[in-house]
């Protein structure tokens, strides 16, 4: 299968810098050169996205993040072809609600519409929207969400009486046409059977090869346990340019930035998450800052400071388009990418990487 590309929308805000904050905590840092999220600013990202022919954007959820579902709705009238891979947290909203406005912006975006279901991997930020489940009874209340909506979307009534949720008669006026597509992610023991009932897409925070590699395999194993295929996604930074010393040159100018406090404090925080995923993240570093080239062109830096996808692919864009050819090759048809500040890296990767990638046959829309 080829692969699909798509790009990110920065709804905490831009900058050339990885200064920022993690889900969790409760404040951040704006950094020099910030760019607020507006409509306007958001809507170039999603334009030029679009018209350098990425497949999509995720639009993220957290504590940091505009709303995620109205972004997405605000920015659908501003892009032609882009579909929107809209993150959002099942215990923050009911799931026949979450049914029906899917299926209202998959009419509306006449089927743009993708679904990242994201159970919410730190007990914090949970509490700040009022959930207070456990990290494994959050998966466990997915389960019998996303049970819920995709019944009601192939059904004309549902009745459901579960742990977390009870729903009589829930229904939907027309289902969403196409049904969207259905990006789930975790690591944890809780999170593989739950990928492997509902995901259509598999996500995972960029480790390198092989180790990405072994994680997909067991959810490959567990979807065929039940009769299920998946495809497999991952989540990537870029600095991509013209040579790999340029491109090292933008990685080491941010680790200039960091201060060992910032480092460390960031450190402490994220290895202490609930999300098995993160803690994964945070131990390709350490904290250090002498062995962050984890793999071949694989930078973890971004993870010093920042929370979720923490590693970068760097490089000349030939050496980035081998790192991705090479997760390819190991199963990953999807990649979800993003860069710092997010409007100039989408150009650099798109004209720097997306034509060798096409030339090997490797390419998206």
């Amino acid at each position: 299968m080829s692969p699909r590309f798509f790009w990110f929308l920065p709804t905490t805000g831009d900058s050339r810098s990885i200064v920022g904050g993690s889900h969790a905590s409760s404040n951040r840092t704006i950094p020099k050169g910030y760019r607020p999220p507006s409509r306007r600013y958001l809507a170039e990202v999603a334009r030029a996205a679009d018209r350098l022919g990425f497949e999509g954007v995720l639009t993220p959820t957290g504590t940091w993040c505009e709303d995620a579902w109205l972004t997405s709705a605000a920015l659908l009238a501003e892009t032609e072809k882009l579909k929107f891979l809209v993150a959002f947290r099942p215990g923050l909203v009911p799931p026949t609600l979450a049914a029906q406005q899917t299926a209202t912006l998959q009419r509306f975006s006449e089927g743009r519409v993708l679904l990242n279901v994201v159970s919410g991997g730190d007990d914090a930020e949970q509490r700040r929207f009022g959930d207070f489940l456990s990290h494994d009874e959050r998966y466990a209340r997915t389960a019998e969400f996303l049970q819920i909506v995709t019944s009601v979307w192939t059904q004309d009534s549902v009745d459901f009486t579960g742990t977390y949720y009870t729903a009589n008669d829930a229904r939907v006026s027309a289902p969403p046409d196409p049904l969207p597509d259905i990006y789930f992610g975790g690591s944890s023991a809780a999170a593989l059977p739950i990928a492997a009932e509902f995901a259509d897409v598999y996500l995972t925070w960029g480790e390198p090869p092989q180790a990405a590699a072994d994680k997909i395999d067991k959810v490959r194993a567990e979807a065929a346990a039940r009769g299920r295929t998946a495809r497999f996604g991952i989540r990537l930074h870029t600095i991509s340019r013209d040579t790999s010393d340029a491109a090292w040159a933008v990685a080491n100018e941010m680790l200039a930035e960091l201060t060992e406090e910032q480092i460390a404090k960031a450190t402490a925080l994220l290895a202490s998450s609930e999300s098995e995923g993160q803690r994964r993240m945070t131990a390709l570093h350490g904290g250090r800052v002498d062995k962050l080239e984890i793999y071949p062109n694989l930078w973890a830096g971004v993870g010093l400071v920042r929370g979720g996808a923490g590693t970068a692919l760097v490089g000349s864009h030939q050496e980035v388009a081998n790192l991705i050819g090479e997760y390819h090759s190991l199963g990953f048809d999807e990649f979800i990418l993003s860069g710092y500040p997010h409007l100039e890296e989408a150009y650099w990767f798109a004209e720097g990487v997306l034509p060798l990638l096409a030339k090997t046959g490797l390419q998206s829309r």
